[in-house]
């Protein structure tokens, strides 16, 4: 019995230790289930975006339902930047997009914020688009000094000037950015995205790399398109030694640099700068070789015809020898004015260079035979300064010149005394009227 007593109080004791076994066991399956239900609970971060459901709405804030333990709130600044559009488009009960601005203020609220959610997902989904290489139709809402903007899920897209398809800037007129681009506000643009920089908020789109008309197959439009003779007005791509390169209408003509001024100029960079607007004469048309002549001075007055009309054809004129080539000389009228003597027009006999007649720096009296105003080319000789065909033009302009040297306004007997050596031509074979009396003959 005393052996059985004895054993007795072990047999609680186990029964007691059990007991608190039990209960520590339980106690940490209580702690494990509330660590379990934290960690259930979708508590919302900082940073991230979520999609709630509208609660309620009133002027001074929006209520949305994003599953957590408290609805978060759409208020003061960030209520402010919707606009008046954006407001009236919401309603109790619609699914948004919110960005988890503080998932607990001082009242204990999740602070949100629609318009930032707007725009990450749109970052988002431009970022899918360069990656892409998609193509997107947009619309042009803007300008600046540097290009154009459009928009592209629903941030501002920057167009620049370089990636803007060569129809459009040919369609560009003006020297400000408003007379270019204003017009263009409204029109649907086709664009490429080519840079995404979210931290800076830098969109970059291009025209150019959206179209699917190339380079070439906008060339052969255009050319076919062209008239020779007809005036258009273009913008100045390129200079080069040799020329200027105008856009027109999407292709590049060339103005050369004779072509450019009627003045001498060694580089077009003299009357010309890139990105200058400029008319142009369509002077030729190659559509075998795709080339495109093009003229500037073709629309400027010709300073060289106003300088020749002084002179006519049979004239009597002093020139000075510049320079002697085997097909003739050269003489200087005045100024720039330079005409050919022909090595046939220098003397009556055969000769074999103009160098057995004539000197450089000589003054010569020479006849005007021929003047071409197109290729600003006069013709002179020498062996027909005395040439009985001439001798009544001679006379003539003998005669205009004796009547304006007396008088201005000649009295009514002046050009009866300038007639009367007719009558004693025999004495003065040299004078004008001698030779009067050769064309008669």
């Amino acid at each position: 019995m005393t052996d059985q007593n004895k054993a007795l109080p072990a047999q609680g004791s186990d029964a007691h230790q059990q007991g608190e076994q039990s209960n520590s066991n339980n106690n940490q399956t209580m702690e494990s289930l509330l660590k379990e239900q934290d960690l259930n609970v979708d508590l919302p971060q900082a940073g991230e975006i979520r999609t709630g459901v509208i609660a309620s709405i009133s002027p001074t804030q929006i209520l949305v339902s994003i599953g957590a333990k408290s609805e978060g709130v759409v208020s003061g600044r960030e209520l402010e930047q919707l606009t008046a559009e954006e407001r009236e488009a919401l309603a109790v009960g619609q699914e948004v997009h919110v960005y988890v601005i503080n998932p607990e203020d001082a009242n204990g609220n999740v602070v949100l914020s629609l318009k930032r959610a707007q725009e990450q997902i749109s970052w988002d989904n431009v970022e899918k688009l360069l990656s892409g290489d998609e193509v997107v139709e947009s619309k042009i809402i803007g300008f600046n000094k540097g290009g154009l903007i459009a928009g592209v899920e629903g941030l501002r897209g920057f167009v620049p000037s370089s990636q803007i398809s060569a129809m459009r800037r040919s369609q560009s007129t003006g020297d400000t950015p408003e007379q270019r681009w204003q017009k263009m506000i409204g029109q649907p643009i086709t664009v490429r995205v080519i840079e995404v920089d979210r931290e800076r908020r830098r969109l970059i789109l291009s025209e150019r790399a959206a179209s699917t008309e190339s380079r070439q197959s906008i060339k052969e439009r255009v050319i076919e398109e062209l008239e020779e003779g007809k005036v258009y007005t273009g913008r100045v791509t390129s200079l080069a030694n040799f020329g200027a390169f105008i856009n027109i209408n999407g292709a590049d003509g060339l103005v050369h640099l004779s072509e450019l001024s009627w003045e001498h100029i060694d580089h077009p960079r003299e009357v010309l700068e890139v990105g200058q607007e400029v008319k142009v004469k369509v002077i030729n048309v190659d559509r075998e070789k795709k080339r495109i002549g093009l003229s500037v001075r073709a629309l400027q007055e010709d300073p060289w015809r106003a300088r020749v009309e002084k002179y006519s054809v049979g004239q009597l004129v002093e020139g000075v020898i510049t320079r002697l080539t085997k097909f003739g000389a050269f003489a200087r009228l005045e100024g720039d004015i330079e005409g050919l003597i022909h090595i046939s027009e220098i003397a009556e006999h055969r000769i074999e260079h103009p160098k057995e007649v004539l000197k450089e720096g000589e003054v010569k009296s020479l006849r005007v035979i021929r003047i071409d105003p197109d290729q600003h080319r006069i013709g002179l000789s020498l062996r027909k300064v005395d040439s009985a065909a001439f001798a009544d033009k001679d006379f003539k302009l003998l005669a205009a010149e004796y009547r304006s040297e007396d008088d201005p306004e000649p009295e009514a007997d002046e050009p009866a005394e300038l007639d009367q050596p007719a009558e004693t031509s025999d004495d003065s074979p040299g004078e004008p009227p001698a030779a009067s009396e050769d064309t008669e003959a």
